[in-house]
């Protein structure tokens, strides 16, 4: 099978061609993104493998199809950014990599935590400059806090798990309970109730219809007064204006967040020697309570090689024309 890989990064080559050694895959990697601009790149390909910034719209589904592309495998769980109904419409088999590492994810939700709570992050830049000062930078015990979890798939489920090791009191919220989770002694509530009583909240939750701005100016004014918000999953789960608007007032006491709605234009680019023309992050980052990752916490190597390996598995298992565990169904 031929496939050009999109928006490469300089750390995947060495795991996917370690994982397609024994394979007769023909991997051509592509800097670029896939979107209308690149479609030309498709031609003479079998197969596309793409990520996060890619753009695979219903337009560039139907250039795919007429190039002939039989299958695109995502290189991620979340495939929100992919017009899965287009897909079917024209025949193209969507594979992904349902799970690589929910601890990796899990446990940098935490180091958010730690790091916001702590102030590690100005402890360092302090005594780098040789402040020793402690002034401003006391934090609060986790033990004995309530967290709540929204969303207790493999991911939440491996948060609770944290948190529970931390003497965390955990509940959490999901239209479907786990039994796993309630094994572990944690109660599932309503969303608003998770809110009412939770010091910190996770997201864990995918991004669809249902949770698209799901912590808006309501939701936000349902928490506690001074509480902490994580976000690990999508961006757009959270409605970044409104969550501004709750740090002006106090109500939302911290924000750490992995994720951001208008990453794609950020995101895995150095911009260090560039004015970002983005207000909304501009904002963001003038507030001391507010920390913002780039979109890091699957970046561990177990995960990036558990990325890979399920990445080739999937060419085989479609030019095999077996059981396809992996695909996306409407």
């Amino acid at each position: 099978m031929k496939v050009a890989i999109f928006s490469t990064k300089y750390y995947e080559k060495d795991y996917l061609n370690k994982h397609n050694a024994n394979t007769t895959h023909e991997l051509i990697y592509f800097d670029v993104p896939l979107n209308k601009i690149s479609l030309a790149l498709t031609i003479g390909y079998d197969a596309v493998c793409v990520t996060l910034t890619d753009t695979i719209n219903k337009e560039v589904i139907q250039g795919l199809a007429h190039n002939n592309i039989q299958l695109i495998d995502l290189r991620t769980a979340g495939y929100d950014y992919v017009d899965i109904n287009a897909a079917a419409e024209k025949n193209i088999t969507v594979l992904r990599v349902p799970a690589y590492s929910p601890e990796a994810i899990a446990e940098h939700a935490t180091a958010l935590i730690l790091t916001l709570n702590r102030k590690t992050h100005k402890a360092f830049n302090r005594v780098r400059e040789h402040n020793f000062s402690i002034n401003n930078l006391m934090g609060f015990n986790l033990n004995g806090k309530t967290v709540g979890v929204i969303g207790t798939g493999k991911i939440g489920r491996a948060f609770c798990n944290i948190m529970q090791g931390f003497g965390c009191s955990v509940i959490a919220y999901d239209i479907k309970q786990s039994p796993k989770v309630i094994a572990k002694g944690i109660a599932y509530k309503s969303f608003d109730d998770v809110l009412a009583q939770s010091d910190i909240v996770a997201i864990h939750c995918p991004l669809n219809e249902q949770t698209k701005y799901l912590f808006n100016t309501a939701a936000f004014a349902k928490m506690k007064k001074g509480a902490m918000l994580i976000n690990t999953s999508r961006g757009a789960v959270i409605n970044t204006t409104d969550a501004i608007e709750a740090l002006k007032t106090e109500q939302l006491g911290y924000l750490g967040i992995d994720v951001y709605e208008g990453e794609a234009e950020l995101f895995f680019k150095d911009l260090s020697n560039e004015v970002i023309d983005d207000d909304v992050m501009a904002q963001l980052l003038s507030f001391s309570n507010v920390l913002v990752t780039p979109h890091q916490a699957f970046f561990t190597t177990e995960a990036v090689n558990e990325i890979a390996k399920i990445t080739i598995k999937n060419f085989s298992d479609f030019e095999k024309g077996g059981k396809l565990e992996n695909q996306i169904i409407v």
